[in-house]
């Protein structure tokens, strides 16, 4: 008697399946981080004395050094404020989408994971899903309150042009987070660079004071720096007007960035993880 063959689910199932899997990752972090409330009440509370470090800074700026938008002069906080609000994006998120993996590895659980039949992509995505919903949102939040806070005259219409860029943004950010998990899983202490290179890469920005008065090279810096092309796609339309024409063409330099990185992590996680594999030294740490 010969038995039928089962046919083999097609790529699209398999997608399917892999996808309906990722609420449970995202709602196991809600809780994890609902648990600790106390973290959201210090977040924002760092966030708001940061500002309001800055807030003394600018009285001592003189504000005509300050570029205009729009054809109109900005103040300092609100000049900076956009500046604070996308360093802390890329400070938290990347240390959150490298910490996120890190911790599964140290708490035991990466390696029943991977025995699980679930793709490596799934766990990548899964693991910092929480984050790529939270931080962008905290972002926006931080923004919300400090104009309200400190009387910031942000241009409403500007939000989704702004909103848009943090969107294109977030797969930089993302690689970046992977490509210190890889190194984190291979070295053991790939995170140890992280403060120095987002210092370099807020110094030369223009995050906190414009990039003019500073030194020359750091000025051309900033045409390579992603950062610095997503402070200056959403500093345009939240300060000044949106003009959409202006803002799809800082998309269109952002994207190869933000493509490049998300790929490097990609690539640089799986090595890592078939390495470590290979050796049987994922619960090493």
């Amino acid at each position: 008697m010969i038995e039928a063959v089962q046919p083999q689910p097609g790529r699209l199932a398999n997608a399917a399946r892999e996808l309906a899997k990722l609420p449970a990752f995202a709602r196991r972090d809600m809780l994890v981080a609902w648990s600790y409330r106390a973290t959201f009440i210090t977040d924002v509370l760092s966030l708001f004395l940061q500002a309001l470090l800055f807030y003394f800074v600018g009285l001592l700026v003189d504000e005509g050094r300050l570029p205009e938008f729009g054809g109109s002069p900005v103040t300092y906080m609100e000049y900076v404020t956009v500046g604070i609000a996308l360093a802390a994006f890329l400070q938290v998120g990347l240390g959150r989408v490298a910490a996120a993996l890190r911790h599964e590895q140290m708490i035991g659980t990466l390696e029943s994971l991977l025995a699980t039949p679930t793709s490596p992509a799934t766990i990548q995505l899964g693991s910092v899903l929480y984050d790529l919903i939270y931080v962008p949102l905290r972002t926006g939040l931080f923004l919300l309150l400090i104009a309200v806070g400190f009387g910031l005259d942000f241009n409403l219409a500007g939000v989704p042009p702004a909103a848009l860029v943090i969107l294109f943004f977030v797969p930089f950010v993302w690689g970046l987070g992977l490509v210190t998990a890889a190194a984190t899983l291979t070295f053991r202490g790939g995170s140890a660079g992280i403060g120095f290179g987002l210092t370099i890469m807020t110094l030369a920005s223009g995050a906190f004071f414009p990039l003019e008065l500073l030194p020359g090279w750091v000025e051309s810096l900033a045409s390579l720096n992603p950062m610095a092309i997503a402070i200056d796609g959403m500093r345009e339309p939240l300060l000044g007007v949106v003009d959409w024409n202006e803002t799809l063409r800082g998309l269109a330099v952002l994207l190869p960035f933000s493509a490049a990185s998300l790929a490097a992590g990609i690539v640089g996680f799986r090595a890592a993880l078939r390495r470590e594999r290979r050796r049987g030294t994922i619960g090493h740490y």
